[in-house]
């Protein structure tokens, strides 16, 4: 399966927690995205899916000419904001990689974080091998957490998103099947063939009010979404975090990486 069921809207219900409680990219995981793609100042790059600005907003604050693309109005209103508050320019389109907004490219690099699994992959790469100028790259950004004491937070945020029905989400399920192919699969069956990863590794504190919050940023979980069983939710995972944690301090270790993919 390739071919996601495509909902413009799905992430309507989480922006208010999306920018605020997923992890941001770090200065120097851009600084080594541009390295390994050769992106200079003035360079266009395509942020495809890109909510609230979490990567285009970096990578204008590093001089690229950066256009913004995602279904979700509510996210690029954000965007818009943040672009305003850093002071950079961003051209912002709303549109997917199904509905792609007319105009825009070539670029020299398209980005994708923490979207890939929404599209239908091989022909989003068919799509952009047509927008991508000559030796120009797409790098998909994602993160990654090592089995660790420190991360025991996310099993229990697991489960319980589990019990509330994210198991039962698509992607989800897609994801946990076997015979489920990795982003490095389909690039290897794409034009885009030549891969390396590079990234930078994180260590920060959380509270249970931060994990609740990273919990609602989830396209399945946010409060209206979880409708009547939301406050159910909420208790269920503080309780199970307070078990494990009584004084409320919890330690997210996390690699922040870019999977770069240049035509083979």
């Amino acid at each position: 399966m390739d071919q996601p069921d495509y909902d413009p809207y799905r992430f309507r219900a989480n922006v208010p927690y999306y920018a605020r409680y997923r992890l941001g990219y770090p200065d120097s995981l851009i600084d080594n995205i541009s390295r390994s793609v050769g992106l200079k100042p003035g360079d266009a790059v395509l942020d495809l899916g890109a909510g609230p600005g979490l990567l285009a907003i970096p990578f204008a604050r590093a001089g690229m000419a950066v256009t913004a693309v995602d279904p979700e109005p509510a996210m690029l209103a954000e965007l818009r904001e943040a672009a305003m508050e850093h002071d950079v320019s961003i051209d912002v389109r709303r549109g997917s990689s199904f509905e792609m907004p007319t105009g825009i490219g070539p670029f020299r690099v398209v980005i994708i974080g923490r979207a890939f699994h929404w599209m239908n992959r091989p022909a989003t790469l068919e799509m952009l091998d047509v927008m991508i100028e000559e030796g120009g790259s797409v790098v998909l950004v994602h993160d990654d957490h090592p089995s660790t004491a420190e991360n025991a937070w996310r099993a229990v945020l697991r489960d319980v998103a589990d019990r509330y029905g994210r198991a039962e989400a698509p992607h989800v399920r897609e994801a946990r099947a076997k015979g489920y192919r990795s982003h490095e699969s389909v690039l290897f069956d794409s034009r885009f063939s030549q891969l390396e990863r590079v990234g930078v590794i994180i260590r920060r504190a959380l509270t249970a009010d931060d994990i609740v919050g990273l919990a609602h940023s989830l396209s399945a979980l946010s409060p209206e979404k979880l409708g009547a069983r939301a406050q159910a939710f909420e208790t269920d995972l503080r309780e199970e975090l307070a078990r494990l944690s009584p004084d409320d301090c919890f330690i997210e270790i996390a690699e922040l990486f870019a999977l770069v993919a240049k035509r083979g």
